[in-house]
């Protein structure tokens, strides 16, 4: 997946304000005056935010800074798996809820991860025996670190949870804090042993767990909500031209290819100033149509009454076939084998 780079220099990255309220039930759960701590660093927790509100992510760090002292279980940041709801995140927590299979979910969690929050780096990488996830926040308080990774990385296990049911494992968990002196409460909620003292902090989910089709699966609703968040994404991040340039083919994907210029002149630049930008972003105007179409293709192919000349329409091509190479060249299978195999995999 092609990123834009950004200069991790910044100190005005914000979060949306509604992740707040996690950090609000978290530290109440111990009898911390969650309230009373956001007002002396300039938050308001008492009162829900509306849904768009941002705050500046390093208030939360000061939250946390005071609050650690009053705690004294040092893995309570775990327990930020009780204390969220798909509401905090927003339009990507409804998206995560429709997805039809981890692999998707986690795929719009690398996209559009940034909405949440944006120092965030959250990536999902597909590997021969299952998607692994690794997480880092790289302007972050150190002396805060260690609660923060425990708070994101619980929650996104039980992100994966609620969709996948709780029995989920991952197959493996690893993470940069040191090793805690009782290590029995990452065992029992991870349900694998964790490797503690990492090079980062990262989970596997396996091949089969993640291609399983997940039953609140809502594939139209899902593909409504991506529109969405590349949407919010692009008025977010108003100087990625990456995500500007791909909300503008999105838009326009179905009623065909929209041309290098038609797309320059929709983000009010000139044809010659959109590829200097996106060569300056190791990319192209041909590679980024190319790569949305196969994000999409990825998430069409999952429904079983879309057609393959369907999907190909939709995906603005000239006809099925020309969508019949293109898919071969991303995967190295045709559409049909591809579902053929993915159908063969599910019943087993």
């Amino acid at each position: 997946m092609v990123r834009a780079g950004r200069a991790r220099a910044e100190t005005s990255d914000t979060s949306l304000a509604s992740i707040g309220q996690v950090f609000r039930r978290v530290l109440e759960l111990h009898g911390v005056d969650a309230v009373g701590i956001a007002r002396e660093v300039g938050i308001d927790l008492a009162t829900p935010p509306t849904p768009a509100a941002r705050v500046d992510a390093n208030k939360f760090d000061a939250i946390m800074k005071i609050a650690l002292p009053l705690i004294d279980d040092p893995a309570f940041g775990l327990q930020a798996a009780r204390c969220w709801h798909p509401a905090n995140l927003g339009v990507l927590g409804h998206a995560w809820l429709s997805s039809s299979t981890l692999r998707t979910c986690l795929r719009r969690l690398d996209q559009y991860h940034r909405i949440v929050g944006e120092r965030a780096d959250i990536r999902a990488e597909e590997g021969e025996h299952g998607i692994t996830v690794t997480v880092s926040f790289p302007t972050v308080d150190p002396t805060v670190a260690s609660v923060t990774y425990d708070m994101c990385m619980s929650l996104l296990i039980d992100m994966c949870r609620m969709n996948a049911g709780a029995s989920l494992r991952p197959v493996m968990v690893s993470l940069t804090r040191d090793r805690p002196d009782d290590v029995s409460p990452y065992r029992r909620f991870f349900g694998v042993p964790v490797r503690f003292g990492a090079k980062q902090n990262a989970f596997q989910i396996a091949t089969k767990d993640a291609e399983r089709l997940l039953p609140s699966s809502n594939r139209q609703l899902a593909l409504v909500f991506d529109k969405m968040l590349t949407e919010e994404l692009a008025r977010l991040v108003k100087d990625d031209v990456i995500t500007r340039c791909k909300a503008v083919v999105l838009e326009h994907l179905a009623a065909g290819e929209t041309s290098e210029e038609e797309t320059a002149k929709a983000l009010h630049m000139s044809t010659r100033s959109l590829q200097r930008k996106l060569a300056q972003a190791e990319t192209s105007y041909v590679q980024l149509v190319d790569e949305t179409r196969r994000d999409l293709a990825m998430r069409y192919i999952e429904d079983p009454s879309r057609s393959s000349t369907e999907i190909a329409f939709e995906l603005g091509f000239s006809a099925p076939s020309a969508f019949t190479r293109a898919f071969k060249r991303w995967t190295g299978q045709s559409p049909t084998e591809f579902r053929e195999k993915r159908t063969t995999e599910q019943v087993h």
